[in-house]
């Protein structure tokens, strides 16, 4: 075979590889119909398991949908075909739904196992090409990936069979988290580490370390020594506090007014702070207090409890970002 390396060539064969991934992709939008409908209906009301198999890069396919149902409120696991026959499918009860994955919908394994998923009495769902397949016709449900030819320049490799599926998995699995009406709370607790989680989960208390603890004085607490404060803190913003309760702050933009108006910094910080100002409470996202950070122009928020109103500390943009929320 001749090696095919110029650059033009190269794209060419890239780019139609892609036109007709999306042409097979945008033939789903007029072959899906009532079909999917009843099999999600059917999912959403499964007392099991959803649980998904194929074999080769169906299975691969599988593996990921079984992953986004998980995570979207519908309990999901991958069983290989192959390893369903040897002991896997001892996992399966009558109460579960399973979902095959099969372009030509004549895999030898499906043959062997639908008469015991009879017996068990397990609806059963194919995703499959050929709707006129043994698996189809064995299935309690059915649908078709809508595709006529591969991606492939060969017509060979699996290519726009897996993206017809993939999408086909997506658009049940997400169908099914929206009719049973999953919240984006409900996903962040699928999902509760790094950046993704800290979005969605995490609060302004869990920010608070010794150092946002610090930052607060008194109203009788001198200028010059608030400033010391401030610049031991370094967060941009004290909160002046009376009886555990805060009053009023005073920022880095205070600082320069005051310098600039020549206040004499040995009066009491009560003359110059600002006592109208934003606050977070102590339950609130950090996300929401970061859309109010930008919203209102400021980089700092003094923390306080809900309830109590006691004053906790000092959280700003920065040690939000640090969290991974932007």
């Amino acid at each position: 075979m001749e090696e095919i390396n110029t650059t033009e060539t190269v794209l060419s064969i890239a780019l139609n590889i892609i036109r007709e991934e999306l042409d097979q992709a945008s033939k789903l939008i007029n072959t899906v119909d009532n079909n999917l409908v009843t099999i999600c209906q059917a999912i959403l009301n499964c007392k099991g398991k959803v649980i998904i198999s194929g074999i080769g890069k169906s299975g691969h396919i599988g593996k990921k949908i079984a992953a986004t149902f998980a995570s979207t409120g519908t309990p999901s696991f991958f069983i290989h075909m192959s390893e369903a026959l040897h002991g896997d499918l001892g996992m399966v009860e009558s109460s579960d739904m399973m979902i095959f994955i099969s372009n030509s919908g004549e895999a030898q394994e499906f043959k062997v196992m639908s008469p015991i998923l009879t017996k068990k009495a397990v609806a059963t769902v194919a995703i499959t090409q050929n709707l006129n397949s043994f698996l189809a016709n064995q299935c309690t449900y059915r649908i078709s990936t809508a595709v006529d030819k591969e991606a492939c320049p060969l017509g060979l490799a699996p290519s726009a069979s897996t993206v017809n599926t993939l999408i086909l998995g997506d658009a049940i699995a997400l169908t099914v988290m929206t009719m049973r009406g999953f919240s984006k709370h409900d996903f962040a607790l699928s999902h509760p580490a790094g950046a993704l989680g800290n979005t969605l989960l995490l609060t302004m208390d869990r920010l608070i370390s010794e150092r946002q603890q610090q930052a607060f004085c008194s109203l009788n607490t001198k200028i010059a020594d608030a400033i010391s404060l401030m610049c031991k803190t370094g967060l941009g913003l004290i909160a002046i506090v009376s009886d555990t309760n805060v009053v009023g702050v005073f920022t880095d933009g205070d600082l320069r007014r005051t310098i600039n108006l020549g206040y004499d910094l040995m009066m009491p910080i009560s003359d110059v702070m600002t006592a109208s100002f934003k606050y977070s409470f102590s339950d609130q996202l950090c996300s929401q207090a970061i859309d109010d950070m930008h919203k209102h122009s400021i980089t700092a928020l003094p923390v306080i409890e809900r309830d109590s109103k006691v004053f906790l500390g000092v959280v700003n943009i920065s040690s939000i970002h640090q969290a991974g929320i932007y």
